[in-house]
C-alpha cells in the first residue's frame, strides 16, 4: 500500500507524463480488448450446451463428376438411419428453418419479429434450454404446437400458453403456444425464437422427414455415449445410410455420398471465412495493445532523466532492487487500472458504434468466460510494463544524485519508437487494401443494373391479390415498370439436377431461380444472347431459359454445341416423371449469383409465371425515399393487415458487404489510434532529444545554423528509424491483405504504388510533427540554454 500511495502522489508530477501514459494505454486497450473478446466469442459458439463435447453435427459430403462438396445439412431421414444402425449413438434430432426474422401475427393482430424453426420432439433432449412453462417432449410432438422464447413471451404478455398466432407467409395456418424456453445466446449457429413441432411440416411444405436422398434442408445432430470410439461411429455412417437410401439411383445419377461429424462447439470456428477474420482481428488487437505498451515504455525511458535523482535518493536511503521494482510495479498497476477504467468509459460512450462494428451486444461480448481472457491480457500488460520499468529504474546509478550524469538510452528509445512505426505502417497499409476492396465490391456491376430498382416481398399473398397490387403500382407516375421474381439473385439459391434423353445419370446441379415475369430480364437489363424470352401464353409453359454458363457446361458434359435453343432437358422437381422435359427457349448472359464474398458458380435456369411471383420487382424513374414511401402507402391501402416494406436493391447489395465495411471501420479506428499513440511517442522522443541536446542546438544557432540545417539533423535520425519500420509494416500488411482477400471470388490486385502511399503519408505526418517541435525549439532564445555554461 505504501508504494501505491507513492504512485498516487507522483501521478501529477511534472515531467513524468503519467497522463499521457494512461491515455495511450486506454486507447490501445479499449479497442484491443474488444477485438480479443470478439475473437474469443467467435470460438465459443454452442459451448453453452451441456455435454457439447459429445454432440456432433452431421455434414453431408457429395462426390459428383470428381468434384467433392460438403454441406452442413442433410436429408430428413439421415439421423433416423444413424440412430437405428449405430448403437454408440445415444440420441438424434433434426431441425429446419421455416422463416427468418419475419413477423408472427397474434390473435389481436399484434406482430413480433421472430425466427421460426421446425424441430422434432427430441430436440430439447439433445440441445436443451431452460424451460419455464410446458413440456417440450409433448409440445413438439403435437402438430401445429410451438414453444416460444422468453423474450417473445414477455412481449406478448403474461400467460401465453394456449394463445395462437400465424405467420404472414402462411396467414391461414394457426399455431398454438404450448411452452416457453430461455432465449438462445448470441454465440449459437442455430438461433431461433419459435420452436414449431416438426410434425407440422406438411402444413407448410413437402414432408421430407423420412426422405433419405434429396431435400437436404435439415440440420442433423447426434449425441454419442461417453467414451465412444469415434472411428467406429464414422465407419458406420455410410453403412447406415446405404441401408435406407436409394443407393442404386444415386449411383446412376453419378453421386457418391459420405458423411462427416464435427463437434457443435467447433462448427462455427471451422468455416474458412471465420478463421481468416479471427486471425486478422487478433493481429489488429495485438498491434494496438503492443503499440500502446511500447509507447508506455518509450515514455518511461524518456523520463528516466527526470527521475534519476528521485530513484538515486531512494537508493541512498536504503532501497534495494526489490523495493525499486515494487515501486515500478505499483506505478504500472495504478496506471493500468486507470487506463482500463478510462477504456471502459470509452467503450460505453461509443456503445452503439462498438455493437455495430462487432455485431454483438456488449453483454454477450464481455459477460462470459471470455472475461478471464481479458483479465489475463491486462495482467500480461501489467507485468511487461512493471518489470521493464523496474529493470530500468534499478540500473540508475546512485552517483547520479550528486553528479550531472545523463543516461540518454537512445537505443532503447529508438527501438521502441521503431516498433510503433512498424504497427503504423502495417495498419495504414491494411486499411488501404481493405478500403479499396470494399469500394470495388460495392461499385462492381454483377451483370445487371439495379440503381433504380426496388423489390416488394409478398409471401403469403394470394396470386390474384399480387396481380392487383402490380396493376395498381403501374399507375404510379414514379414507376417505370413492374415485374416479378421468386429468388433474389444475391441470396443463396436452391439447386436441382439436369438430365437429358438417352443418358440415365444426372449431369450436374444448377442454381434454380424458379419463376419470373416475362419482362424480368428486360427490367434487370440482362441481355438475351440466343433465342427469345418465354412465348406469349396465358398459362405456365414447358419452356425454360438458361444462362451462358449452362451452354458451356452442356458442351463439356454432353457434347452439345453452342446452339442449344430448342433442345430438351429434364429438371428435377420441375419435371413430373422421367419422361417430362422442358424446352430451352432462350439463353441469357451470365450474371452473378450470390455475392463476391460467396459467389455461386453453378449455371442457372429461369421459368416463366403468368401470375406475379412472390416478389414484385419495381423499376422507378429515379429511386428516392419519397417515391418508395408512395409505393409503400399504396400497398398498405391494398393490404391493410400486412407489414409492408419496400427494399432498395442498391441498399441490400451494400448490406451484403457489411462485414467487410465493419472490418474496414475497425481497422480505420485501429489505424487512427495507433498513429495517435505513435505520434505521442514521437513527440516524447523528440522532446527528450531536444532537451538533451539543447545546448548543442543553441551553439549551432549562435554560429548561424538555419532552421532547415538543424531540422535536417533530426530528419536523418528519424528517417533511419521510420523508413525501414514503415516498409516492414507495409510488407506484413500486403501478406495479411492477400490472406484476407481469399474470402472473395473477385479480388482487386494489390498495387505496390498504392500501398507505398501509406509509407509516404506516414512519413509526411511524422516529419511534420518533428519539424513543428524543432521549429518551436529553435525559436527559443539560445542564451537561456547557455546560461549554465
Amino acid at each position: 500500500m505504501k508504494n501505491i500511495r507513492i504512485a498516487i502522489r507522483s501521478l501529477f508530477k511534472k515531467g513524468q507524463y503519467n497522463l499521457i501514459k494512461i491515455l495511450s494505454l486506454a486507447l490501445g486497450l479499449s479497442v484491443g480488448l474488444v477485438l480479443i473478446a470478439k475473437v474469443y466469442f467467435e470460438k465459443s459458439y454452442d459451448t453453452f450446451y451441456p455435454d457439447n463435447h459429445r454432440i456432433y453435427q452431421v455434414f453431408l459430403e457429395a462426390e459428383h463428376n470428381n468434384e467433392v462438396d460438403e454441406y452442413g445439412n442433410t436429408s430428413g431421414g439421415t439421423v433416423i438411419a444413424i440412430k437405428n444402425e449405430i448403437p454408440e449413438v445415444e440420441a438424434v434430432t433434426r431441425v429446419t428453418m421455416l422463416q427468418s426474422k419475419s413477423p408472427i401475427v397474434m390473435e389481436n393482430k399484434s406482430k413480433y419479429q421472430a425466427t421460426v424453426v421446425l424441430a422434432d420432439s427430441c430436440y430439447m433432449d439433445l440441445l436443451p434450454r431452460t424451460v419455464y412453462v410446458g413440456d417440450p417432449k409433448k409440445v413438439l410432438a403435437q402438430p401445429m404446437y410451438a414453444m416460444v422464447a422468453r423474450s417473445i413471451a414477455d412481449k406478448i404478455g403474461t400467460d401465453v400458453i394456449g394463445k395462437t398466432f400465424s405467420m404472414e407467409k402462411y396467414p391461414d395456418r394457426v399455431i398454438t403456444i404450448g411452452g416457453v424456453f430461455e432465449d438462445i445466446p448470441e454465440n449459437s449457429e442455430n438461433r431461433y425464437d419459435v420452436l414449431l413441432s416438426l410434425s407440422s411440416i406438411s402444413n407448410f411444405m413437402w414432408d421430407g422427414t423420412l426422405n433419405y436422398a434429396g431435400n437436404e434442408r435439415y440440420y442433423s445432430y447426434i449425441k454419442l455415449y461417453p467414451d465412444t470410439d469415434m472411428n467406429k461411429v464414422e465407419k458406420g455412417l455410410v453403412d447406415a445410410f446405404n441401408k435406407y437410401a436409394p443407393v442404386e439411383e444415386l449411383e446412376k445419377a453419378g453421386y457418391k455420398i459420405n458423411f462427416n461429424l464435427y463437434p457443435i462447439s467447433e462448427v462455427h470456428a471451422r468455416w474458412p471465412e471465420v478463421k481468416r477474420m479471427n486471425i486478422l482481428l487478433a493481429l489488429l488487437a495485438f498491434a494496438l495493445i503492443f503499440t500502446a505498451v511500447m509507447n508506455y515504455l518509450l515514455i518511461v525511458v524518456s523520463v528516466i532523466l527526470n527521475r534519476t535523482k528521485e530513484i538515486a535518493v531512494h537508493k541512498c536511503y536504503g532501497a534495494n532492487g526489490w523495493h525499486i521494482r515494487n515501486l515500478a510495479m505499483a506505478e504500472a498497476l495504478l496506471h493500468l487500472l486507470l487506463a482500463v477504467g478510462a477504456g471502459i468509459l470509452l467503450i460505453l460512450a461509443f456503445r452503439g458504434k462498438v455493437t455495430e462494428l462487432i455485431g454483438i451486444s456488449l453483454e454477450g461480448l464481455f459477460f462470459s468466460k471470455g472475461a478471464f481472457l481479458l483479465i489475463s491480457v491486462c495482467l500480461l500488460v501489467f507485468l511487461i510494463t512493471g518489470i521493464v520499468a523496474g529493470y530500468l529504474y534499478i540500473h540508475i546509478p546512485i552517483a547520479s544524485a550528486f553528479r550531472n550524469i545523463r543516461q540518454n538510452r537512445r537505443l532503447w528509445k529508438q527501438g521502441l519508437l521503431a516498433t510503433q512505426f512498424v504497427a503504423v505502417g502495417f495498419l495504414l497499409t491494411l486499411l488501404i487494401i481493405i478500403g479499396r476492396q470494399y469500394t470495388f465490391m460495392v461499385e462492381d456491376t454483377p451483370g445487371y443494373q439495379y440503381e433504380n430498382l426496388a423489390y416488394l416481398p409478398l409471401d403469403g399473398v394470394p396470386a390474384e391479390m399480387r396481380a392487383k397490387v402490380a396493376d395498381e403500382l403501374k399507375q404510379i407516375p414514379e414507376i417505370n415498370r413492374v415485374s416479378s421474381f421468386t429468388q433474389l439473385p444475391f441470396n443463396g439459391q436452391p439447386g436441382n439436377n439436369i438430365a437429358i434423353q438417352g443418358r440415365e445419370e444426372q449431369l450436374f446441379n444448377i442454381a434454380d431461380l424458379y419463376f419470373a415475369g416475362r419482362n424480368y430480364l428486360e427490367t434487370m437489363q440482362i441481355p438475351i444472347i440466343a433465342g427469345n424470352v418465354f412465348s406469349e401464353s396465358a398459362g405456365f409453359t414447358k419452356e425454360v431459359m438458361v444462362d451462358r454458363r449452362f451452354v458451356e457446361k452442356m458442351k463439356t458434359v454432353a457434347g452439345w454445341d453452342d446452339d442449344i435453343v430448342g433442345k430438351s432437358i429434364h429438371i428435377t422437381e420441375h419435371s413430373q416423371g422421367s419422361s417430362d422435359y422442358f424446352t430451352i427457349c432462350g439463353v441469357y448472359e451470365n450474371f452473378r449469383i450470390g455475392s463476391i464474398i460467396g459467389e455461386d458458380p453453378r449455371p442457372s435456369v429461369l421459368f416463366y409465371t403468368p401470375y406475379p411471383a412472390t416478389n414484385l420487382l419495381i423499376d422507378m424513374h429515379r429511386l428516392t425515399p419519397e417515391g418508395m414511401k408512395t409505393v409503400e402507402d399504396k400497398v398498405r391501402q391494398l393490404l391493410p393487415d400486412r407489414e409492408v416494406h419496400l427494399y432498395s436493391w442498391d441498399s441490400e447489395m451494400r448490406n451484403l458487404y457489411n462485414g467487410s465495411l465493419h472490418f474496414r471501420d475497425a481497422v480505420m479506428i485501429g489505424s487512427i489510434i495507433t498513429l495517435l499513440i505513435a505520434l505521442i511517442g514521437l513527440i516524447g522522443y523528440t522532446n527528450d532529444e531536444l532537451n538533451r541536446r539543447r545546448k548543442e542546438l543553441a551553439i549551432r544557432k549562435v554560429n548561424g545554423g538555419s532552421l532547415q540545417q538543424i531540422a535536417s539533423i533530426f530528419f536523418r535520425e528519424i528517417l533511419i528509424i521510420a523508413l525501414p519500420a514503415l516498409i516492414t509494416g507495409t510488407v506484413a500488411a500486403i501478406f495479411v491483405g492477400n490472406h484476407w482477400q481469399q474470402n472473395f471470388a473477385e479480388k482487386l490486385p494489390i498495387s505496390w504504388m498504392i500501398t507505398a502511399s501509406s509509407v509516404l503519408f506516414s512519413l509526411l505526418i511524422i516529419l511534420s510533427i518533428l519539424f513543428w517541435r524543432v521549429w518551436h525549439e529553435t525559436n527559443q532564445d539560445p542564451i537561456e540554454a547557455l546560461k549554465s555554461e
